[in-house]
């Protein structure tokens, strides 16, 4: 085993918008590997509220002192673009049992278009297991706390998204 190779992870998602659950998923995936790059997508099945480019923004924003962390956006196949970073695996997380269903289908289907790319899956931490990016955007849209849920950046966003 080469212990010069970075281990470099590719979290990819539609981040419409960032949460907190998002960003404690990625400085614990941090502990695991050198490197994570945040993978912003669009999501042809998904309406999202915000742009790619305003994805984009608000990650680089709440992630900008991390000099570990590169944040970029993909069209195309996961694995393609892991391969282009030398991503040694795609990092997913997982709130629920329903999300393993899923998941385990899409880990499958990238095993099968590239064997040199495993998926990890890690549990989000228990404080932010109820939080989605769909839940936090239908709080906000009806004028509820958001506190805590987002980083503020995001909250502000979300609240003139709203307006």
């Amino acid at each position: 085993m080469d212990t010069n190779k970075k281990r470099i992870a590719v979290y990819p998602g539609t981040f419409d918008p960032v949460t907190n659950g998002h960003l404690d998923l990625v400085d614990r995936a941090l502990k695991l590997f050198d490197r994570v790059v945040i993978a912003i997508g669009t999501n042809p099945v998904k309406e999202s509220l915000f742009t790619l480019g305003e994805r984009l923004e608000m990650v680089r924003e709440t992630m900008e002192t991390n000099g570990r962390v590169e944040i970029t956006s993909f069209d195309g196949l996961l694995v393609d673009l892991a391969a282009r970073y030398g991503a040694c695996a795609i990092l997913r997380g997982l709130r629920a049992v329903s999300d393993f269903d899923y998941e385990l289908q899409r880990a499958l289907m990238n095993r099968k278009l590239s064997r040199n790319i495993e998926t990890v899956f890690l549990m989000t931490g228990f404080r932010w297991i109820y939080i989605s990016s769909t839940i936090v955007k239908e709080a906000a849209r009806f004028g509820g706390s958001l506190e805590g849920l987002v980083p503020p950046l995001v909250e502000e966003r979300l609240r003139k998204a709203f307006r």
